[in-house]
């Protein structure tokens, strides 16, 4: 569907989940088409208040629901340094849709891509970390990362065997550390 927005056009488009069988969807599945939805009315009133141009792309993956933005130019700076923005950005998608559904949402928010290519960084980053602890046998220490971070990093090394991971220290200065098994 496209939409006419004060100095823009805002294209949402929703990817819906296909049953396995012929009964009809699940309501867990349901609700996160649902939230999905909330968050990308949401997204597109902000995009016409910044004025902003982005395609909303609503998906559900696993047990959550996945909103994307892409296509404009200004989108990065709704990333901000580090992805800083768009955790914050996320956050408020979240709030805005516990408020309309009464249920705390485990929404993810993806803008410009930002996510999708943080998530592949991180996982080489974590290879690359348990591939160098195989080969010395020595602990070694990443920098510190947001608990998304550390997920993505912790997967990557349990991925390998030889090695593990764990989190050390305290938020914000919290790290993964790859030790040898």
């Amino acid at each position: 569907m496209t939409l006419e927005t004060e100095g823009g056009d805002a294209t949402v488009s929703t990817t819906t989940v296909q049953p396995d069988t012929e009964d009809t969807m699940s309501d867990a599945e349901e609700a996160l088409i649902e939230e999905g939805e909330i968050a990308g009315d949401y997204l597109e009133q902000l995009l016409d208040v910044l004025d902003f141009d982005g395609d909303i792309d609503l998906d559900v993956e696993g047990d959550r629901a996945v909103v994307s933005i892409d296509g404009g130019d200004d989108l990065t700076k709704l990333v901000g340094h580090s992805g800083e923005v768009l955790d914050a950005l996320q956050e408020l998608t979240r709030l805005a849709v516990q408020q309309a559904t009464g249920v705390r949402s485990r929404l993810m928010l993806d803008v410009a891509g930002w996510r999708a290519k943080r998530r592949a960084d991180l996982s080489t980053l974590g290879a690359a970390a348990a591939e160098r602890v195989l080969q010395t046998g020595a602990p070694e220490q990443l920098a510190p990362m947001t608990p998304f971070e550390r997920k993505i990093v912790h997967d990557a090394v349990a991925a390998i065997d030889g090695v593990a991971s764990e989190s050390e220290g305290v938020e914000p200065n919290r790290r993964v550390v790859v030790i040898p098994e």
